[in-house]
């Protein structure tokens, strides 16, 4: 099992800048994938950025120059600097880190952009 603690979201005006963490424990020894996700209010839930146990990193495309994955697999952590923010980047954010076969989940952090 592996269990996920959101945190660092919250209000910002357009342009601003907010960075998320999230701190993973448990079986953390079988951690591969790591990733960030979104979900807006009457959307799915979609990809924002990942990043694998060896730094290979994916975006969006959405949020590519802005924002930026980031991990320490000494410390389990994973973090979203996210720059820029605007309004459309307004949604709850979700870790997601891939264990074997497992996808486990955070309980995910609001980020709320105001124009």
């Amino acid at each position: 099992q592996v269990q996920l603690v959101e945190s660092g979201g919250g209000v910002v005006q357009a342009g601003g800048s907010l960075r998320l963490s999230c701190a993973a424990s448990g079986s953390i020894f079988s951690i591969g994938f790591m990733g960030w996700y979104r979900q807006a209010p009457g959307k799915q839930r979609e990809l924002v950025a990942g990043i694998t146990r060896f730094g290979s990193r994916n975006y969006a495309d959405s949020v590519k120059g802005r924002f930026t994955i980031s991990r320490d697999n000494a410390n389990n952590t994973v973090w979203l600097q996210m720059n820029s923010l605007q309004p459309e980047d307004t949604a709850v954010y979700y870790c997601k880190a891939q264990a074997q076969l497992n996808a486990y989940w955070g309980q995910g952090t609001q980020v709320t952009v105001s124009s």
